[in-house]
C-alpha cells in the first residue's frame, strides 16, 4: 500500500482484489468517489416475528450493527449455528441468551460476546428488550440469509 501511495507501484486488478478483500469491502465501495453521500445513516425499521430491527451500519461495511427491539415469545427460540462472532449490549430490559445447553440472563447495561459455532439464540425475558447487536462479517452473512420473519 505504501508503494501505491508513493506512486512507486500502479494499481492493477491483481492488487485491487486482495486489497478489497483485506478491507472487507467490495470493489464498488473501493472505487466509490461520490462525496455527496450523507454521513448520517437513517435506519428503516424491519419488522419480523417478535422483533423490530434497524440496520445502523452501511450495507457495504464488513460487520453489521443493528438496534433490535425484541418482544417476549410464547415458544422457545430456534438455536442457530454459523461461523463468526456475535456481540450484543442490552440497552433496556433483560435478554435470555441461549448458548448450547446453557441459558444466560443478560441485564440492562450488560453485554454478551460469543462465538457462533455454539448453537445460540436470544430472546426477551419477561418483557420487551432493546439491544444493540454487532455481527462479524460471517455472522452478518448468516443472519442476512435467514428469512426476515424469524427472530435472531
Amino acid at each position: 500500500i505504501s508503494r501505491i501511495e508513493t506512486g512507486k507501484r500502479s494499481m492493477s486488478l491483481d492488487v485491487l482484489v486482495p486489497l478489497a478483500a483485506a478491507l472487507q469491502i467490495d470493489l464498488d465501495t473501493l472505487f466509490d468517489t461520490s462525496h455527496d453521500e450523507d454521513v448520517v445513516i437513517r435506519p428503516i425499521p424491519q419488522h419480523g416475528v417478535g422483533h423490530t430491527a434497524w440496520l445502523l451500519s452501511r450495507p457495504a461495511s464488513g460487520s453489521a450493527v443493528l438496534r433490535m427491539q425484541i418482544e417476549p415469545q410464547q415458544r422457545p427460540p430456534e438455536l442457530k449455528v454459523h461461523p463468526g462472532h456475535d456481540w450484543f449490549y442490552v440497552i433496556d430490559g433483560r435478554v435470555r441468551l441461549h448458548l448450547g445447553d446453557r441459558e444466560v440472563l443478560v441485564e440492562t447495561g450488560e453485554a454478551a460476546d460469543f462465538a457462533t459455532m455454539t448453537p445460540h439464540a436470544i430472546a426477551a425475558d419477561e418483557g420487551p428488550a432493546d439491544v444493540m447487536v454487532i455481527f462479524s462479517p460471517e455472522g452478518r452473512r448468516a443472519h442476512a440469509e435467514q428469512p426476515r420473519s424469524r427472530s435472531r
